[in-house]
């Protein structure tokens, strides 16, 4: 399996992370399974039953990770394990970023300096992800194609969520927008002055 890293962005519910999730299991046999999401209240922890439920009824071998906050270190821990595991099951999927932007972000509400921090730890995951050795997909959501949010809070989400895709997507050597269940390859048909 080559190393690869790609970029599965859209909005809610489009259908991104059944999309990346079938990528993963055309591509090998096994892989790592970063969750973001953090148990808050009954939706989301329906939101997170629904996910490994699709994950369990697959052959392909999913080891779950939790993670809401330190995804670079981790990555970088996976990407040294996966050194010494078959080329088939170096897979890694990441789901889903916007998701741990909010865990970083909400801690830092009143800083000054939050969307900074914020895209350090976005660096410092580019970073991590250069030495995964094989496949790493990671999932986000397009979160300003809507309204403006009437919120400061909101406001620095929305921001910083797009300065994070950009510079994922900038790193990624492909990017899919998957809209209404429809993956369409993006990175590809750019226009680049």
């Amino acid at each position: 399996m080559k190393k690869e890293t790609i970029l599965v962005t859209g909005g809610a519910r489009g259908g991104k992370s059944a999309f990346a999730e079938r990528f993963a299991e055309r591509s090998g046999t096994g892989g790592f399974y970063i969750a973001a999401a953090v148990r808050v209240d009954e939706e989301m922890e329906r939101r997170i039953e629904r996910h490994r439920q699709r994950r369990s009824g697959s052959v392909f071998e999913w080891k779950t990770i939790e993670e809401p906050r330190l995804l670079p270190r981790r990555v970088a821990e996976l990407a040294r394990a996966a050194r010494d595991l078959p080329p088939d099951r170096r897979i890694l999927l990441i789901d889903c970023l916007t998701i741990w932007l909010t865990n970083l972000l909400l801690p830092l509400e009143n800083d000054p300096g939050a969307e900074d921090r914020c895209l350090a730890e976005t660096d410092a995951l580019i970073e991590a992800l250069r030495d995964f050795p094989g496949l790493a997909l990671l999932v986000t959501n397009e979160v300003g194609f809507g309204i403006v949010p009437d919120t400061p809070l909101g406001r620095l989400f929305r921001d910083a969520a797009g300065r994070m895709n950009q510079r994922i997507a900038a790193a990624a050597d492909r990017v899919f927008l998957v809209v209404a269940g429809i993956p369409v390859e993006m990175k590809s048909r750019a226009f680049l002055l």
